[in-house]
């Protein structure tokens, strides 16, 4: 590889998402991969004012604050896209926690087609591959209760607000082709099938 591949697993809470993440981590190491391991949230130097908004739009939704937010998060992603990814080694994976395919499943008033849009316009790295994890809302939902930490959503405190979140998740990922990967039964199955995702755009 000239570039590192850059890799996006992104999805509604509960999902088990970061456990995914190191197993795959781990599944790619054991074969003697280099993997970079980030988090877009750890990654962004303006996520603290971001947040700020974010919370001010669920006290008092409004499409233009919403549609603030997703320009703040692209700003970031951009600066993630040109500062960030291109300081990691050429002949690594990376895998980051979220990117703007996350944006489908958490953002309410603004078409994800838009978002998509400005997040390309913005010159925001797009990935080498797409991973979108989920499961039912339902499943997703007990296991994200069932945390000490619950379901450590700013945006998302109902079942039915969950999966509206899910489902539109799920259609944004069948629209635009990225991979699903459904997480409802063994680890070991759903790091497999990320695993063989990987190897086969290497």
């Amino acid at each position: 590889m000239n570039r590192p591949l850059f890799v996006s697993l992104d999805g509604p809470k509960g999902v088990g998402k970061t456990t995914l993440l190191e197993a795959v981590t781990q599944s790619l190491r054991a074969d003697n991969k280099k993997v970079i391991r980030l988090s877009e949230s750890k990654s962004d130097p303006h996520r603290g004012e971001t947040m700020a908004l974010v919370n001010q739009l669920v006290r008092q939704p409004d499409r233009d604050l919403e549609w603030e937010v997703c320009k703040r998060l692209a700003a970031s992603r951009s600066w993630i896209s040109r500062y960030v990814l291109p300081r990691q080694p050429p002949d690594s994976i990376i895998l980051i926690d979220r990117w703007y395919p996350s944006d489908a499943a958490f953002r309410r008033l603004v078409p994800f087609a838009e978002i998509l849009q400005l997040n390309l316009d913005q010159a925001v790295r797009v990935p080498d591959l797409h991973v979108g994890v989920v499961t039912a809302a339902a499943i997703s939902w007990a296991r994200a209760t069932s945390r000490r930490r619950g379901l450590s959503s700013t945006v998302i405190h109902e079942l039915e607000e969950h999966a509206v979140c899910t489902d539109a998740f799920e259609r944004a990922v069948l629209d635009n082709g990225w991979v699903l990967c459904r997480n409802e039964g063994l680890l070991a199955d759903a790091t497999l099938q990320v695993v063989s995702a990987i190897y086969k755009v290497l």
